[in-house]
């Protein structure tokens, strides 16, 4: 079946000499994984390997077999096209980051529009925001009520945080609750519109005791889930 669909990639991986397998997030179908043939050599193709860089967002027309296989990709066109991710070393950073999250916290491979558009509009704000330090942080956050494990906040005043139930207590009941900066910052992020999220005031060392804290969330919540390999690099930059 031929589908035309907004899609955003989430992985490009090199395929013997000339091919790029490519995993993308689509609005019609949830995750596709497309072969793009002779991609890396072919100069008069349609498709170019730029335009599979991760994150970018994509108006597809595709091949859709949907019987487990790699699909094809007829034709693509980068829209809108990033002004600032693809070379601003911080922000294609954050994108990496987030590309290797998403691959491991997206486990059903079906329709999600409510996660599509969140996706769509985060990484547009993204390009475009001058304040991003914070902005994996709260992208992290929200992204829990997209993949099952959103924070329950009817008992937010309380002061423990249980990670391994997500829920806000007023005693500790495991090794996993915790009451110090990192719940008040969590509470921080589930209250504040993004623009206020992003205007928080935190050093280095308070975005990476948060950013663990977050990650062991996941790891937690997602049977097989595993740290990004690019998570070194993040904690350098930010």
């Amino acid at each position: 079946m031929l589908v035309h669909t907004r899609a955003i990639v989430i992985q490009s991986i090199r395929y013997s000499e000339a091919d790029l397998i490519v995993k993308c997030f689509t609005q019609s179908d949830g995750l596709k994984s497309y072969l793009c043939r002779n991609i890396l050599k072919s100069k008069k193709g349609k498709l170019k390997a730029s335009m599979f860089q991760v994150l970018t967002q994509l108006d597809l027309v595709a091949k859709h077999k949907d019987k487990g296989t790699l699909e094809h990709i007829r034709e693509a066109k980068v829209n809108p096209p990033y002004q600032h991710i693809p070379t601003d070393v911080y922000k294609s950073s954050i994108a990496l980051f987030l590309a290797e999250m998403l691959r491991n916290s997206i486990q059903e491979e079906e329709k999600n529009e409510a996660l599509f558009q969140f996706l769509e509009e985060s990484f547009t704000s993204l390009d475009n925001t001058k304040n991003f330090a914070n902005f994996h942080l709260w992208f992290l956050v929200k992204l829990t009520r997209y993949v099952g494990f959103f924070p329950n906040t009817e008992t937010l005043e309380a002061p423990f945080f249980n990670l391994l139930d997500g829920d806000f207590q007023k005693f500790e009941t495991n090794k996993y609750c915790i009451s110090n900066t990192n719940t008040y910052l969590l509470k921080q992020f589930l209250e504040q519109t993004p623009a206020e999220a992003l205007e928080l005031k935190l050093n280095q060392t308070q975005r990476k005791s948060f950013l663990e804290m977050m990650l062991l969330y996941y790891e937690l919540q997602l049977q097989g889930f595993r740290k990004p390999k690019s998570l070194d690099i993040l904690y350098q930059l930010f």
